[in-house]
């Protein structure tokens, strides 16, 4: 039984937050094919049909817009079934004393036993047959056995387990991702996720600057978020040509800042074409000299279009510890350097001047470059946990 939490307060709107909520689950799920789910006002039933229902919560845990949700017994509506049920539960659960209580809900009015009396009648059950470990706590019990009683049946739960909250992804629509191959901007992706976004991610690559390794760790990435949106879009960008001809004609100072641009520029392209609303990056403020604001004021003037910096205020340790509860940061730091990093001048300018950039922009075909760039752009559809770097075991010998 899923509950939906967020989801509650959704209004007139909510009936379509639920239906992309159970498009969403049944996604996760679509390799367990004797799995049912429906997806109802109030809650959603995963029905598994004998499916291995420890398998079946793993994928549940990291589906957004799930508050909580229970394993649960559905009996026939008799009294009988439901202490079998119940004696069930606490076999599985309990292996020393603990304090324990009965909490029923009746819907099905027309069932002969009211709440009081279940409660009552199937606490006493309980204590008789489990005399060593249950004691009843009704205030703050350690164990709380809820009866649901409703039209098609009596359903039973004892565990109440989070989910991982936020928003269905694709309920907020579609975002362009930059996605790099840094510790940040996985996070930052993850947390737009979690607000319902759905993210195509936008890498650029720079060969023979940047290696197979690099570009195979940010598909890996892309691999590891997968898991909480079934599938997601890899853009990769080449930006060979725009690195090396930034390089030869802006003044040292500037490079990154006019760099960004023309990658701020080509997300904001790919977002027109494919019905983006907004760019996402993984900015945090003030952490290195491009994330000063007057770095990006003068790289975000080049579009008027929204972009979102979901770990705009978060320090690095924060942004490290998310990375690992996600299990992104081990492979986020191994050392295939991207494009940003190779290219990086020693002393970039931390408040750069916009006229300037402009000017030094003005050197540049900027239309022919980044035409070029678009032309050479490959897309690739990634599924969750698929894996590109062992793909590569060959290349990286032949480079050992």
């Amino acid at each position: 039984m899923v509950r939906y939490g967020e989801l509650s307060t959704k209004g007139h709107n909510k009936k379509n937050f639920i239906d992309r909520l159970g498009t969403n689950v049944r996604k996760a799920l679509h390799d367990f094919t004797d799995v049912k789910v429906h997806a109802n006002q109030d809650r959603m039933h995963v029905i598994l049909n004998g499916v291995d229902s420890e398998a079946v919560m793993k994928r549940l845990k990291q589906v957004f817009g799930i508050q909580t949700f229970s394993p649960v017994l559905k009996v026939d509506k008799n009294f009988g079934a439901v202490c079998e049920a119940a004696k069930t539960l606490i076999e599985k659960q309990v292996s020393q004393p603990v304090t324990f209580k009965v909490e029923t809900k009746r819907s099905d009015h027309n069932f002969e036993m009211g709440t009081f009396e279940m409660n009552r009648q199937l606490g006493g059950y309980l204590l008789e047959q489990f005399p060593d470990l249950l004691t009843v706590d009704v205030h703050n019990p350690a164990i709380e056995i809820r009866v649901e009683i409703r039209g098609n049946g009596i359903y039973l739960m004892s565990e109440i387990i989070k989910g991982a909250g936020g928003l269905p992804v694709g309920t907020a629509g579609k975002g362009m991702m930059m996605l790099s191959g840094g510790i940040d901007s996985p996070v930052a992706a993850y947390l737009a996720l979690k607000r319902g976004v759905s993210l195509e991610m936008v890498h650029f690559y720079s060969p023979p600057y940047t290696s197979e390794q690099a570009l195979a760790k940010a598909k890996e990435l892309t691999g590891k978020l997968a898991r909480y949106a079934g599938s997601i879009r890899f853009i990769q960008v080449p930006f060979t040509e725009i690195q090396e001809t930034v390089k030869e004609k802006v003044p040292e100072g500037y490079l990154m800042t006019v760099q960004r641009r023309f990658m701020l520029r080509l997300a904001v392209e790919l977002a027109n074409r494919r019905k983006g609303l907004a760019i996402f990056n993984g900015e945090s403020l003030g952490q290195v000299a491009s994330q000063t604001m007057e770095s990006m004021r003068a790289i975000e003037a080049v579009t008027n279009l929204p972009v979102l910096r979901p770990v705009l205020s978060y320090d690095k340790t924060e942004i490290i510890k998310i990375a690992e509860d996600i299990d992104t940061y081990n492979l986020s730091i191994l050392p295939y350097e991207d494009c940003c990093t190779v290219f990086t001048p020693p002393s970039p300018k931390t408040k750069p001047n916009l006229e300037k950039a402009t000017k030094y922009e003005g050197w540049l075909d900027v239309d022919g470059l980044m035409e070029r760039a678009l032309k050479g752009v490959k897309i690739e559809e990634i599924h969750a946990d698929q894996e590109f770097l062992n793909q590569n075991e060959d290349v990286f010998a032949e480079l050992l």
